[in-house]
C-alpha cells in the first residue's frame, strides 16, 4: 500500500493498494484475451470508441485536472491542459483510424500484387512518469488503440490515484459499449511491475518515459528479448537569444520555459544562452518577472507557480544550487526554500558559469535556469549539442538564414526544433521525442502510429 502525499502541504490524501507480480500475471492475461476481441474490429469503429473516450474525459475534466494539482502538484490550468491533451489525441485519433494503410507498390513479377500490410503489434505496455500523469499516456493509447492494440499502463506510485481515476473512466466506456475493460488495463506498481513489463515477452510493445538512468535498463532489459521499445528519457534544453531578438518575445518564453510546472517538464528550459550584447538587459528583465510570479496552492486559479513534486526534489534543488556556486555561478534570483508548507522552492537564476560546467551539463528536475554568455553563432550552435540529451530547443532571432541554418544539418540535434517560442510545450499532431540520450523514441501525431504496428510486405 503507497500513500500518496499532496506536495503543495505534504498531507496524505489517500493510500493506493499497489500490484503485486500475481496481479500483473492475471492482467496481462486479461489484456492479451481482450486483444482478441479488439483486433477483430475495424479500424474505424475503434476510432468510435476513442472518440467517446475522449468525451467521457471532456465531461470529467475540470474534476480531473483538480486531482492532477492535488496529487501531482501542477497548477490547475496546467492540470486541466494535460486533460485537454488526451482529448486532443482522441481527437486526432479517430481521423487517423480511417487513413493507416500501406502502399500498393509495382510488382516485377507478371500478375503479381506487392502490398504493404499493416497489422497491430498486440499487447502494448505504457510506462509513465509522475510529470504528466495523464497526457502521456493519452499519446499512446488513443493511437495504440485505433491501431487495433490493448493497453497495460503503469503509472508513477506518486500518481497513483490519477491512474486509477483515468482508467475507471476508459473502462466504463468500453464496457458500455459491450467491449472488456481489460482491452485498457492498468497494474499500479513500483520497479518490480516495470522489470516484469520489460522483461515479459507477452509485451509486444514497451513505451517507457522517465529518466535516462532508469530508461538504459528498461531499453536493455527489452532489447535482450528482441523486443521492441519507445523510450523518452531526461533531458537538458536550450534557449538562446541572438542580438536581433524581440525581447518582448524572450522574457515571457523564457519565464514559462523555465518556471512553468515548477521547472518538471521534460521540455523544460534549463540553459539560456543570451548574446554578450543583450546578456545584461535581458537577466535584469528576467529577474523582475521572476519578482512577478504568484506563487501558491496548485488547484487556486491565481496561482502560476506550486510546489516541486516530493521531499526529495526539494533537496536535489539545494544540492544543485549549491553545486552551481562551487563551480563558480551566482544566484542572482531565488536559490533558496519557501518557507510554507509543502515543497516549494525559489525559481531560481544562476549566471556566470562556463558553458562546459558539470553542473550545467546535468539535469536537475527543478527550476533552476543557468544562463550563460556567448559571441558567435557557430559556438552557440555547437553548445546546444554537445550535452548528452536532445529533446528541444529554441532560438530567437529575426535573421531568416540564421533560422534555416539552425532547422538545417549544422543546426539543433534536437527531435524539437522551435524558433521564437519557447522549449515548453508540444502539439500532438506532431511526433514527440528526441535524439541522443533522450532515447530516440516518438510519440503521438505524424507517422508515429507505425511504431504501435508491424508491417507487412
Amino acid at each position: 500500500v503507497v500513500t500518496t502525499y499532496c506536495p503543495a502541504n505534504n498531507e496524505p490524501i489517500a493510500s493506493v493498494r499497489q500490484g503485486n507480480l500475481e496481479d500483473y500475471e492475471e492482467t496481462v492475461k486479461k489484456a492479451k484475451e481482450a486483444w482478441k476481441v479488439w483486433a477483430d474490429i475495424p479500424a474505424p469503429k475503434r476510432g468510435e470508441i476513442v472518440r467517446q473516450i475522449g468525451d467521457a474525459l471532456r465531461q470529467k475534466i475540470k474534476v480531473l485536472g483538480s486531482l492532477v494539482s492535488l496529487e501531482m502538484g501542477k497548477i490547475f490550468v496546467e492540470g486541466v491542459g494535460e486533460v485537454q491533451e488526451y482529448v486532443d489525441v482522441c481527437d486526432y485519433a479517430v481521423g487517423l483510424s480511417r487513413m493507416i494503410g500501406g502502399p500498393i507498390l509495382p510488382s516485377e513479377r507478371p500478375g503479381h500484387a506487392l502490398i504493404e500490410q499493416w497489422n497491430p503489434v498486440g499487447l502494448v505496455g505504457v510506462i509513465t512518469a509522475f510529470n504528466f500523469p495523464v497526457a502521456v499516456y493519452g499519446w499512446n493509447s488513443a493511437i495504440a488503440m485505433i491501431c487495433g492494440n490493448a493497453c497495460l499502463w503503469k503509472g508513477a506510485p506518486t500518481t497513483s490515484l490519477v491512474s486509477v481515476a483515468v482508467t475507471k473512466i476508459i473502462a466504463k466506456v468500453l464496457e458500455d459499449n459491450k467491449l472488456p475493460g481489460a482491452i485498457c488495463s492498468l497494474v499500479c506498481g513500483g520497479a518490480d511491475i516495470g522489470t516484469a513489463m520489460a522483461k515479459d515477452e507477452r509485451m509486444d510493445l514497451l513505451s517507457f518515459t522517465g529518466s535516462t538512468k532508469v530508461g538504459k535498463q528498461v531499453a536493455l532489459m527489452v532489447q535482450e528479448r528482441f523486443g521492441e521499445c519507445v523510450v523518452t528519457f531526461s533531458c537538458f534544453n536550450f534557449f538562446k537569444v541572438f542580438e536581433d531578438a524581440d525581447l518582448n518575445l524572450v522574457i515571457p518564453s523564457a519565464l514559462f520555459a523555465a518556471v512553468g510546472t515548477a521547472g518538471q517538464r521534460c521540455t523544460t528550459a534549463r540553459r539560456l544562452f543570451l548574446h554578450e550584447s543583450v546578456h545584461d538587459e535581458v537577466v535584469a528583465k528576467l529577474a523582475k518577472a521572476y519578482a512577478q510570479v504568484r506563487i501558491g496552492d496548485p488547484w487556486d486559479s491565481d496561482t502560476l507557480y506550486g510546489p516541486l513534486h516530493t521531499k526529495e526534489a526539494v533537496k536535489m534543488f539545494l544540492d544543485a544550487v549549491e553545486q552551481a556556486k562551487q563551480q563558480g555561478g551566482s544566484v542572482v534570483y531565488g536559490g533558496k526554500v519557501i518557507n510554507r508548507p509543502g515543497n516549494y522552492v525559489e525559481p531560481t537564476i544562476v549566471t556566470g558559469l562556463p558553458h562546459n560546467a558539470p553542473i550545467v551539463h546535468t539535469e536537475t528536475f527543478a527550476p533552476i535556469l543557468y544562463v550563460l554568455k556567448f559571441k558567435e553563432e557557430e559556438e552557440v550552435f555547437a553548445w546546444n549539442n554537445e550535452v548528452k540529451q536532445g529533446l528541444s530547443s529554441s532560438v530567437f532571432t529575426k535573421d531568416l538564414g540564421r533560422i534555416f541554418r539552425w532547422l538545417g544539418p549544422k543546426g539543433s540535434d534536437c527531435g524539437i526544433v522551435n524558433v521564437n517560442i519557447p522549449t515548453s510545450g508540444a502539439e500532438i499532431g506532431g511526433a514527440f521525442g528526441g535524439e541522443k540520450h533522450t532515447g530516440g523514441g516518438r510519440e503521438s501525431g505524424s507517422d508515429s502510429w507505425k511504431l504501435y504496428m508491424r508491417r507487412s510486405t
